[in-house]
């Protein structure tokens, strides 16, 4: 089976792409290769980030690797917190305190119209490619549900009454900016 290195720590992350790759590839973390530093994300669009750390960990270890950047983009309040939406509310990257600063922001706006943008940068053989998934929603007005992550308690897709949040893995993954991009991904690596 080959390998391939998500540069990411985020057991979340790792948990939801490692159901979508349907053991066609050992998915490995930074963790597993021996990558113990944080990666720079201080680009200022998420395909500069997701560049970044995927460069970053082929330079240095020579693995096979893909990394992500995704960002949760509001229409009513100029499309915040986009690339900077991880530590929104501060340094301390707090789940729900990037959500209730969403949630303040959104108190008197009408629209709460958003989208999920996921870029995926794969470095393989010293090759990149980009990959991006994107899904329209809404944002709710508190929280709902207990799965998932990030801003997933009080974002509705299209289409969908439940927040990410509500929804079970494998639904959240068939619609999801993530899921969405990660299919482009393994489209790609199949051809290969």
């Amino acid at each position: 089976m080959k390998e391939l290195c998500f540069a990411t720590n985020n057991r979340n992350k790792i948990a939801e792409v490692s159901q979508m790759l349907e053991g066609k590839y050992k998915l490995l973390s930074l963790e597993d290769i021996g990558c113990h530093e944080e990666l720079a994300e201080d680009q200022d669009t998420l395909e500069g980030n997701s560049r970044q750390k995927a460069r970053y960990v082929w330079e240095k270890y020579k693995v096979n690797c893909f990394a992500d950047d995704t960002g949760l983009e509001v229409d009513a309040i100029c499309g915040e917190p986009g690339v900077y939406s991880a530590r929104y509310a501060g340094p301390q990257r707090s789940d729900s305190d990037n959500i209730n600063k969403v949630l303040h922001k959104l108190e008197d706006q009408e629209s709460r119209r958003a989208r999920f943008r996921t870029s995926i940068t794969l470095y393989l053989d010293d090759q990149e490619y980009q990959f991006e998934g994107i899904v329209n929603g809404t944002i709710a007005h508190e929280y709902k549900g207990n799965k998932g992550f990030g801003y997933d308690p009080v974002f509705i897709p299209e289409g969908h009454e439940k927040t990410f949040a509500e929804m079970d893995p494998a639904e959240k993954n068939a619609i999801s900016h993530r899921g969405r991009a990660m299919q482009k991904l393994i489209q790609f690596l199949q051809q290969k």
